[in-house]
């Protein structure tokens, strides 16, 4: 009853990759106060916890009434899900979640709790797209358990996102940022098996192929 949920907040977890966030928050709050540093990383994961939940319990009824076929997005998804796995293993800057101009951008915000943080850091198209697929097939009327084990899954992917953020400055004398780049190496490479993995999965759904 475990494997599943399990399977999935490892998923969510290495598409979120809330180490990537150690580097990317200290430098944004660099020389801030400890009251600011603390309101950006709890607003940040509150507003990203909106975001995925919303997409979490809507996300399939918006791809029905789009036309989309849940192994359509199955498809697109895993590719995704790739591009964001050789980002992650060849420790480049992200494309799939901002570009540099934004990351320049957010640099000259007073508020950078909503950009770039909850999105597209947090709640970027990698994560959106794992909770589309995850949550796609499910109800929650037939599947309450599940469902709700999922939610748990993202929550508590969320609240280690907040600490690594409220902890970065330490972490980041320890870690430094060449432990977190192999981290992310590490993950990415998990991460893009599981991805050729969903894009089989759609292909052999849409041409019918067991």
């Amino acid at each position: 009853m475990l494997e599943q949920p399990l399977k999935f907040f490892f998923v969510f977890f290495v598409v979120v990759e809330p180490v990537s966030l150690i580097p990317l928050f200290s430098g944004l709050t660099q020389g801030a106060t400890a009251q600011y540093k603390r309101r950006m990383a709890l607003r940040a994961v509150l507003l990203a916890a909106a975001i995925l939940v919303l997409f979490a319990l809507g996300g399939a009824a918006f791809l029905d009434l789009m036309g989309i076929s849940l192994d359509a997005f199955r498809i697109f998804g895993g590719l995704l899900l790739f591009l964001l796995s050789l980002e992650m293993v060849f420790a480049r800057e992200s494309g799939t979640r901002t570009s540099t101009s934004e990351v320049a951008e957010s640099k000259r915000r007073a508020d950078i709790s909503v950009f770039p943080l909850a999105f597209p850091f947090i709640a970027g198209p990698g994560a959106l797209a794992t909770i589309l697929l995850w949550f796609g097939p499910l109800h929650v009327s037939a599947q309450p358990w599940l469902v709700g084990s999922y939610l748990v899954a993202v929550l508590l992917v969320l609240a280690i996102s907040l600490v690594l953020m409220l902890l970065a400055e330490p972490l980041m004398r320890g870690i430094g940022v060449t432990g977190a780049n192999v981290a992310g190496r590490l993950l990415g490479v998990i991460l893009g098996a599981l991805a050729v993995q969903f894009v089989l999965d759609g292909l052999r759904a849409a041409f019918g192929v067991s």
